[in-house]
């Protein structure tokens, strides 16, 4: 029974934090992106976030946060939330679901504690900007 399963693998779509400048924080800040770099549109999309870790010794969690998003067109991106930098120390971690045709698909990103910072940037495809991305 459990091989008759067919659990398809999620490709050119994935989570990047990319540093931008807040005018209400008068600082940049660093935001949690959805790229869909793939050839389909994506739809019913919902993304469910939450941050865990240790810090000075102590466990320490934030409570889950959920987005949804009716479709992400092909090559396009769209912004899910701003990451705290109380949060950076933590393992920040983003579950994705969509649908691609009658196709469910999930995948689990997580950007590891403190791996969210200018020392790991690369180019986040369409965008063009440096941002951290979790593949």
């Amino acid at each position: 029974m459990k091989k008759d399963i067919i659990i398809p693998e999620v490709e050119n779509v994935f989570i990047a934090a990319v540093q931008e400048w807040s005018d209400d924080f008068m600082e940049k800040v660093w935001y949690a992106y959805l790229v869909n770099d793939s050839d389909f549109d994506i739809d019913s999309v919902m993304v469910v976030s939450k941050a865990f870790g240790t810090i000075d010794g102590e466990m320490k969690k934030t409570s889950v946060l959920r987005h949804a998003f009716v479709q992400v067109p092909a090559v396009s991106v769209v912004k899910i939330e701003m990451v705290e930098k109380s949060l950076l120390p933590l393992n920040n971690e983003f579950m994705l679901t969509f649908f691609i045709g009658n196709t469910l698909y999930d995948k689990k990103y997580i950007f590891k504690a403190n791996s969210i910072n200018e020392n790991n940037v690369e180019e986040v495809p369409i965008l063009f900007v440096d941002g951290v991305i979790v593949r």
